[in-house]
């Protein structure tokens, strides 16, 4: 580690592969090394002999001078060169015990620094241990136990309740409740069922499930994650760029120093005294602490991050998101749940609500437009209609029961009686379809894509943390309104095409820093322009991932201002690092050249720093900004819906949907605008 922190090309932190984390802090070999170096310290002052001190020194050296000298060889300067120079010198002075002091502190650093970046690598490698040590499988008609290594596309796992998932998969059979809190953070079980994707790494329920396997142990959702993290890691921000940019050319800048000082002092005084200055002036200048300011801190937070479904790709996306002071979301699948659900059924006198949505279901039961899993979803297992043709731009038409039907917008069907419910219904956002059957109008079915329930509450947590919220999307202006309504949103723009989209994240960042909320594909433009891309609810999805800064890899938007809160923290963490470090160099290198501090003071100081440094860092990866939020229902934010019929009222045909009963089985679709244009 000596060498990594200031030398051109090398890596911040050292790799994962280089390096199996420790169990306990007492197993680090360079900090076995600093302690028995330590003791023979010690018990040098007690017996005065050199040889203690020599084995101390040699004792100490061993945990950084072989390193320093091999990246010598090939053309590396590091902070190691800075101390082994130094040691050399004190001894050549004949202060063997100063000598061996710098080099038990700097083993004693050596080893903290490497014992506290493994560690916090290692966090977020332990989430491969969330796979189970073997998996169920069907082959040949039969059970059978196999690692999850062998596992291969087209197995069918058996899982039990209670069992994590060994790899990615579709399921097949079986119902169940399945705990993501590890992957995507969230506490809330995630029902499934056939057809329903699932991932790596977390728990099923009370059900049992048989899954045919889509991704091998190697490339499933769990280890692309750890993949990115790792690759993110060594993205690096401004700060860090900072750092580095001063610490590469300051090594050899102090050896020059330290040699003027040294030929200077020789010319005007004792040469003995300014040399042990010079000697002195290397350690005061070591400028390992400043580089590693920000690398501990931006590994630390990035993992913790990514324990709790929030993955940030690298030290560039925790400067840009820590810095946001505007947020614009995208409304479909971001402050909605990009599944429409039908929301209400007005009946016209003399029809009643099952025959509006007999009629309705009957001529969606073929069809794959966004209303018509919404329809079916609230009326399931219809008999298709006859004949049905659809009629661009305006709706369905068809034969039901012998007699014709027909679906459509308002406008190609007239709404008659009903149309103060229509405009009531679209005023609250909706879409709305009139049903006719045999020439009659027997009534409208209105189709919502639902405010996320947690929406309004992310909202206020934005505003708390003095973040301006604007609304982006492409939908029309009257559905976008009532949506905003529901989050507490006054700033809408409406009617936008991905361009559009772009265009207005560029006029938004000249107010400030703007981080774009979208789904990673269709907002593409948007996240690009943005100074933070956020990619919202992207689990196993690689394009997203790939498209944004920031993925929320759950679909609870409370995580947003959570990122946001975390990444905060560990820009003002590295910032006092920065500083600290900073001042430190500035304070002691004066203090050395001028002879009021000697070398076992300035080493003591020096090391103590950068030990503050990696233990001030370690605290970017705590997740107390990062909690787990409690589960938000539906019926958990107040929504302008319109009134429900009174007990005991005349039969108007009018009927309020429960918005549980409705949404079960209905598919992830897209949204649409209020005119039910097709």
């Amino acid at each position: 580690m000596s060498d990594a922190c200031c030398t051109p090309g090398a890596p911040a932190v050292a790799p994962e592969a280089e390096q199996a984390p420790p169990a306990a802090i007492w197993q680090v070999r360079e900090l076995q090394m600093a302690a028995a170096s330590g003791v023979l310290l010690l018990a040098s002052l007690f017996v005065a002999t050199t040889a203690l001190q020599w084995a101390a020194l040699l004792t100490g050296a061993a945990t950084f001078v072989p390193a320093t000298l091999r990246a010598l060889i090939k053309g590396r300067l590091g902070v190691g060169l800075l101390m082994t120079v130094a040691a050399t010198g004190a001894v050549l002075l004949g202060e063997y015990g100063e000598a061996a002091t710098l080099a038990f502190l700097f083993a004693v650093a050596e080893g903290l620094e490497g014992y506290a970046v493994a560690r916090t690598r290692h966090g977020l490698r332990a989430l491969l241990d969330l796979v189970p040590p073997t998996a169920r499988v069907l082959r040949g008609g039969a059970e059978a136990d196999v690692a999850p290594a062998e596992l291969r596309v087209g197995d069918v796992l058996v899982v039990r309740p209670g069992e994590k998932l060994a790899t990615d998969g579709v399921v097949t059979s079986g119902r169940s409740a399945l705990d993501t809190s590890v992957v995507t953070g969230e506490s809330v079980p995630t029902e499934v069922g056939p057809g329903a994707e699932v991932f790596a790494g977390t728990v099923n329920g009370a059900g049992a499930l048989e899954i045919t396997v889509t991704a091998t142990a190697a490339g499933n959702s769990l280890a692309r994650l750890v993949h990115i993290v790792h690759e993110a890691q060594e993205r690096k921000g401004a700060s860090q760029r900072l750092a580095e940019r001063f610490a590469r050319p300051l090594v050899p800048g102090v050896l020059v120093l330290a040699a003027l000082i040294a030929a200077a002092g020789s010319l005007l005084g004792d040469p003995d005294v300014w040399i042990e200055r010079a000697l002195v002036v290397l350690v005061a200048a070591a400028p390992c602490a400043f580089a590693l300011s920000v690398p501990v801190a931006v590994v630390a937070a990035i993992g913790a991050a990514s324990k709790a479904g929030v993955l940030i790709k690298g030290g560039a996306a925790v400067e840009a998101l820590g810095k946001v002071k505007i947020v614009a979301l995208d409304k479909t699948g971001t402050l909605t749940r990009n599944q429409p659900t039908v929301i209400d059924v007005v009946a016209a006198p003399g029809a009643d609500r099952e025959q509006v949505l007999a009629v309705a279901a009957a001529l969606e039961a073929r069809s794959e437009h966004p209303l018509a899993a919404a329809i079916l979803a609230a009326r399931p297992g219809p008999e298709a209609a006859d004949g049905v043709e659809a009629v661009p731009g305006n709706g369905l038409l068809g034969s039901v029961g012998g007699h014709p039907a027909r679906l459509g917008r308002p406008g190609y069907l007239d709404p008659g009686p009903l149309a103060a419910d229509v405009a009531r219904l679209q005023d609250a956002g909706a879409t709305v379809v009139l049903v006719e059957h045999d020439e009659v109008l027997l009534g409208a079915v209105a189709v919502r894509d639902e405010l996320r329930p947690e929406a309004a509450e992310a909202v206020a947590m934005l505003r708390r943390q003095g973040i301006e919220v604007v609304m982006l999307t492409g939908d029309n202006a009257r559905t976008a309104a009532a949506i905003a309504a529901q989050a507490g949103l006054t700033d809408v723009r409406a009617e936008l095409l991905p361009a559009d989209k772009a265009r207005i994240v560029t006029e938004l960042k000249a107010r400030g820093p703007v981080a774009m909320v979208g789904d990673g594909i269709n907002d593409a433009p948007a996240l690009a322009t943005a100074d933070a891309g956020i990619a919202m609810g992207v689990m196993g999805s690689d394009v997203a991932i790939e498209a944004a800064d920031v993925a929320l890899m759950g679909e609870d938007l409370r995580r947003l201002p959570d990122a946001i809160a975390h990444t905060r923290a560990a820009r003002g963490i590295f910032t006092q690092n920065l500083l600290m470090s900073g001042g430190i160099l500035v304070a002691l290198v004066p203090l050395a050249a001028t002879g009021v501090l000697g070398l076992a003071t300035v080493v003591a100081a020096h090391e103590l720093a950068e030990v503050l440094v990696i233990g001030n860092g370690i605290r970017a990866g705590r997740r107390t900004r990062l909690p787990r939020h409690p589960a938000r229902r539906a019926a958990d934010h107040t929504r302008p819906n319109p009134a429900p019929q009174a007990a005991g009222a005349p039969a108007s045909g009018r009927t309020l949907l429960p918005i549980a009963a409705t949404t079960t089985g209905a598919a992830q679709i897209a949204g649409t605008s209020n005119d039910g244009v097709r």
